[in-house]
Formats: C-alpha cells, sequence, structure tokens
C-alpha cells in the first residue's frame, strides 16, 4: 500500500510568540488546568505565581504585607516592595526569560529563576493588569489573552511603592473554574509559617505567624502528639518534629525558598534519612527506620541557591547541592540534624525518652502484624492476577514522565457491577482506573489497622492505592467515590470516607479524596440535551427548551449508558473535595457521625432534613410561568 508523503519545506515551519506557545501548550507551564477542584489545579498555580513574586521582596527585606483578594473569580494581589522598574513594567509580564532573578545580587535565594511564571499568568488570563508604584511615579499595563491593549504613560503618584496584579483566568482554558477558599487559605498560610513577620491579608482577614514551621505542625496536627514539638533553626534550614500519637505512617511538609514541595525530594528524602541515623546513633541500637519513623511529623525549609526543581510547578526538589560551591543537599541536612537533634534531646530527656518507648512500641506492633501483613500482601497479589475489581490504567501519580498525566491520574471506587462496567467502558485508559467495590464495606469506627489486613475489601483498596507505608508511592492523585445519590449510595460514601479518615486521614489532609458528581436529570427534546445537576438546573433547562420536553432520572449510576458517562468523567467532570473543617478534629468528627451518640445525631438530622420529590407536570408549568 502506496504512504502519501506530507510536504515538508519553509512553509511548514513557524515561530509562535511567548503567549501562543504557552496557550497551546499550557500544561508545559503550569502542570494540569483543571476546574479548582483540586488543589494542584492550574487556577491556583496562576496565583503562587503571581505571589511567589511578592513573597521574594519580603524576602529581601523589601514589604512586610501583602493584600490578596478573590472575587467572582478574579484575583488581585498587592505588595508594598520596591516595584518593578517602570521602564520594564510590560517587559517582565510579556517577555520571556526577563526578569530581575536573574541577577544573583538583587534575588539570592528565590523561587521564581526562570522568569517565565508571570508571563504564564498573562497569557492565559481573559484580563491581566499590571502596577508599580516607585520613587513617587507609577506605571500601568493592561493584557487580554497576552495582547497588550494599554501601554500607560509613567505618571507622578502618592501611592506607596510596591507592585499589583490583576487578572482573571481565561475561561476558555479553565473550564467551569472556581477558587475553593480553604485550599487559597492553606497556601496562604503556609507562605505565613515560612516568613514569620510577614503578614498577609486575605479577603480582609489576616494570616500571621511568629513561630514559621512550629506554627504549621500545631496547626496541621489534630489528634494527641507525645511530645511537644521540637523545632530547630540553622542558617538556611528550619525544621519541626514531633510523632502523632493516632497516624502510624510518616507525614512531613516540606518547602524550598517558600515553595511548598508537595512531592518531597532531595530534602525531604534527606531529613527522613538524617532522622534513622540520628536516632540509631543516639539510642546505640540498630533499630528497622519503618520503627523510627512510625507516626513522624515533620516539617523542613530549607534555602538553596538557584534550586532546579522537577517540573515547571516546582513541587519536587531534584537540586542535589545547595549552590555552586556549597554542600549536597544530602550533606547539608544530615549533618544539621545529626547536631541539633542530638544535642536537643540530651538535653530534653523526657522528650528523647518518649521517642524511644515509641519506637519500642512499633517495633513490638510491626512483628505483631508481620504475619497478618504478609498473608495480606499474598492475598492483594493473587487478586490482582486472577479477578477485575480494579481496572487499573497505563499511567500513575508517582510515573515522574509526564506531570500533566501524572496529577490527572484517578481511582473511581464504586459499587456494583453495572456502574463500574459504565464508568470502566467510558473512562481515559491512560489515566483512569476503577475499583469495584463488592456491596458495602465495613464501618471500620474504632477498630485497629489490623482490620485492614484482615478484610479483603480494604486490603485490596490499600494495595491498589499503594499507601501501606504512607502517601509516598501514591498510585492515584484523585481518589473519587463514585456511589449512587440515594441512600446506599450516601451510606457508601459514609463508610469509604470514615475508612480513609480512620487509617490513612493524610489522603484526605492533602486533598486526594472526591465526591463524583453525576447528573440526576436529562432533559432533552429534539434538538437539544441538557444534563441537570440538580433541581435548579432542570428548571433552567425546562425554561430553555420547553415544558414537553422528556425529562429522565437517573435513579444510579448503572442506569446511565458509557456513551453518556464519558461526559460525566471528561474534560467537564464535577468533583466535590472532601475536606476537613479546621472547628473539628477527626476524632471528634468520626465520633459524632459514626460514634454511638444518636441523641446528637438525630437532633442534626432533624435540623437539616430536606425532603425532595419530583414536581407534577402542572407543577412544573406553573414553575416555569413564574420563572417567565
Amino acid at each position: 500500500m502506496a504512504v502519501e508523503q506530507s510536504n515538508y519545506s519553509e512553509e511548514n515551519i513557524r515561530s509562535l510568540d511567548w503567549k501562543e506557545h504557552i496557550r497551546l501548550r499550557p500544561g508545559m507551564y503550569i502542570g494540569k488546568l483543571g476546574d479548582g477542584s483540586s488543589p494542584d489545579d492550574g487556577v491556583y498555580i496562576l496565583l503562587k505565581e503571581v505571589l511567589d513574586n511578592s513573597i521574594d521582596e519580603f524576602v529581601m527585606g523589601a514589604g512586610k504585607t501583602v493584600e490578596i483578594s478573590i472575587r467572582d473569580g478574579e484575583v488581585a494581589v498587592r505588595d508594598y516592595g520596591r516595584g518593578i522598574p517602570l521602564g520594564k513594567v510590560v517587559d517582565v509580564v510579556s517577555k520571556i526569560n526577563t526578569g530581575a532573578k536573574y541577577d544573583s545580587k538583587a534575588f539570592k535565594k528565590s523561587v521564581g529563576l526562570n522568569g517565565v511564571g508571570a508571563k504564564a499568568v498573562n497569557a492565559l488570563s481573559d484580563y491581566f493588569m499590571v502596577q508599580s508604584v516607585r520613587d513617587g511615579q507609577t506605571k500601568v499595563a493592561r493584557f487580554e489573552k497576552g495582547n497588550l491593549v494599554e501601554d500607560a504613560d509613567i505618571k507622578e503618584s502618592s501611592l506607596r511603592k510596591g507592585t499589583k496584579v490583576v487578572f482573571k483566568p481565561d475561561a476558555g482554558v479553565f473550564k467551569n473554574y472556581r477558587y475553593v477558599k480553604e485550599y487559597v487559605e492553606k497556601m496562604l498560610w503556609n507562605y505565613a509559617y515560612l516568613n514569620p513577620g510577614l503578614t498577609i491579608v486575605f479577603n480582609g482577614e489576616k494570616i500571621y505567624s511568629e513561630n514559621g514551621l512550629k506554627d504549621l505542625l500545631s496547626d496541621a496536627i489534630d489528634s494527641p502528639v507525645l511530645h511537644d514539638i521540637i523545632h530547630l533553626r540553622g542558617e538556611d534550614i528550619e525544621i519541626a518534629l514531633t510523632h502523632s500519637e493516632r497516624s502510624q505512617s510518616d507525614m512531613y511538609y516540606s518547602f524550598v525558598n517558600g515553595q511548598h514541595t508537595t512531592q518531597g525530594g532531595t530534602h525531604q528524602a534527606a531529613l527522613r534519612e538524617a532522622l534513622v541515623k540520628t536516632l540509631r546513633e543516639f539510642y546505640n541500637k540498630s533499630f528497622d527506620a519503618s520503627d523510627i519513623r512510625d507516626s513522624v511529623v515533620a516539617a523542613i525549609a530549607i534555602k538553596v541557591i538557584e534550586p532546579v526543581f522537577e517540573s515547571q510547578t516546582k513541587t519536587k526538589l531534584g537540586s542535589n547541592d545547595m549552590g555552586p560551591e556549597g554542600p549536597t543537599v544530602r550533606t547539608f541536612v544530615n549533618d544539621f540534624v545529626k547536631n541539633k537533634l542530638d544535642n536537643f534531646l540530651h538535653k530534653n530527656e523526657e522528650i528523647a525518652e518518649a521517642i524511644y518507648r515509641k519506637i519500642l512500641r512499633a517495633e513490638k506492633e510491626r512483628k505483631e502484624l508481620s504475619g497478618i501483613k504478609k498473608l495480606a500482601r499474598e492475598r492483594a497479589k493473587k487478586a490482582s492476577l486472577h479477578n477485575r475489581k480494579l481496572r487499573d490504567c497505563r499511567k500513575h501519580y508517582n510515573d515522574e514522565k509526564d506531570s500533566e498525566h501524572r496529577l490527572s491520574t484517578t481511582l473511581f471506587i464504586t459499587e456494583g457491577d453495572s456502574a463500574s462496567g459504565s464508568i470502566t467502558k467510558s473512562r481515559n485508559v491512560n489515566t483512569q482506573a476503577v475499583f469495584s467495590l463488592k456491596g458495602k464495606p465495613l464501618n471500620c469506627y474504632g477498630l485497629t489497622k489490623k482490620v485492614v489486613y484482615e478484610n479483603e475489601e480494604f486490603n485490596l483498596l490499600q494495595a491498589a492505592l499503594n499507601i501501606e507505608d504512607g502517601l509516598e508511592n501514591l498510585r492515584y492523585n484523585n481518589v473519587v467515590i463514585a456511589t449512587d445519590a440515594d441512600v446506599d449510595g450516601m451510606h457508601i460514601r459514609l463508610l469509604l470516607i470514615t475508612f480513609f479518615l480512620q487509617f490513612f486521614p493524610d489522603l484526605v489532609k492533602e486533598g486526594h479524596l472526591y465526591i463524583l458528581q453525576t447528573p440526576l436529570f436529562r432533559v432533552r427534546n429534539k434538538k437539544e440535551t441538557i444534563y441537570c445537576y440538580s433541581e435548579e438546573e432542570k428548571r433552567a433547562a425546562l425554561l430553555k427548551l420547553g415544558v414537553k420536553a422528556e425529562i429522565t432520572r437517573f435513579k444510579g449510576l448503572g442506569e446511565i449508558s458509557p456513551d453518556e458517562f464519558k461526559y460525566f468523567i471528561g474534560e467537564d467532570i464535577r468533583l466535590d473535595p472532601v475536606m476537613l473543617s479546621k472547628d473539628a478534629t477527626i476524632d471528634e468528627i468520626l465520633q459524632f457521625y459514626m460514634g454511638k451518640n444518636t441523641p446528637k445525631r438525630q437532633e442534626f438530622i432533624i435540623e437539616n432534613l430536606r425532603v425532595e420529590r419530583d414536581p407534577t407536570e402542572d407543577e412544573e408549568k406553573a414553575i416555569l410561568d413564574e420563572d417567565k
């Protein structure tokens, strides 16, 4: 068979300008796009890129306050730093590889060293405005989708020096996006923890930290701890450390030059290694590394000259060196921990004794569970070979080769053959996997982790996620509970959330757990079909298509055909994140919803009860007439 040859000439060669390339390949610059339902979605990266510049000003000793407001999808960031040099305002936000951070004298240990961040925000925004104030003068420039639409003259100004950026993400790129307040607040608190003395004002609310990473751990841990937080500071490094009474896995918060490295990297690996080495030498015992790390909750922040990250979104440190002439990150962290932690434990015998008892207890529990764990792993391995509970995907979360696909990896947990069959047939086989439950899972509230290995469903789910030893090797970025929107489906959701909060709370805390929203109704006529997720959306669809339109109510996921399901788990997927309130601890939440507090729960249900039914045809007409 002859193969047609395509022409390859000068006409095929095309050069893209800076904004065209960013808009054509946004994933190269900001990771995945998303709609804001996940903390690593692109709209938060846009905010972070602008904020990093303001934080760098504070680090350099210029400006102690940063103001942020987010309203109706529009973001405004105002700092009181030195201000962008007025003659370079347009260049700094529209020319790749332009910025002061290439000059090590101006920014010694900065996050944004590639000259891309603000340009990516500009190119991916419907509207972008930058204003600089310095030396009694101001300069304003405005852009639309990266195109300069106003380049104002420099004018006299009585405003305080600094920079203001206002932008609105492009709704065509970030479809149906939203900013989740809790995600933004978490990001801003991290900036405050890493920069004691910095005041951040978010929509009028003050965010401030005096004790750095010690405050971070105090706020993050919502269960009892074995000892007071150990807080160690040095030049270019800060560490906070304690042990949770509740969790058995270790948990780390790691940062480089103010950037939250959610995927860890060389500095986090060095801390884990240093803890094992230091405690073995301190107690003069060759404890197993897993027993030493058991229940550790720690935070580490280091400053590196010209850090190298493994992706544009800077979530994992790849640098091996602290600087061109400095030690390796591993040596630097090891030496610091060995010196400072060893000295601390010698001076604080009660804490040293508490850690020692904790290690012995972990050792005992590990040996008691070793037999059960071995059998559980064998069962999980056999199950993965001989049944189809898990329909896996081709890429995984810990696959570093393709960051955009890696961040999009999803495991749908569903119940019943029909529902899992529909999702399996309509999913993206590269990034979406399906785990099928067999009936309702066990209510594990108050049970020990032993049940995870003894219960077949829990054991296989744990193996599918690969989270037995923590989130370090989590195989899917998004863990999505996909159940029917009826009483049984809601109960299954509650039981699964209980499982994760009881044994793997970090999965929830780190923003990996979601609920899949699927449409309740399909409204269609001969020309158009509209899927509706609420009564309000159904009313709007009827108003558009007319009362004679056909209405179908989906009573279960199994009733949605694979051809339709692909729309609900594709680009327009709707996910509700499972988030923890700061007002209650995990123990209090589980006790209220799953414990034996029946009167309080009954009172809550009665106060929040809503009885819904489908309106009759006459009622539908009346509603539409009223809307008209």
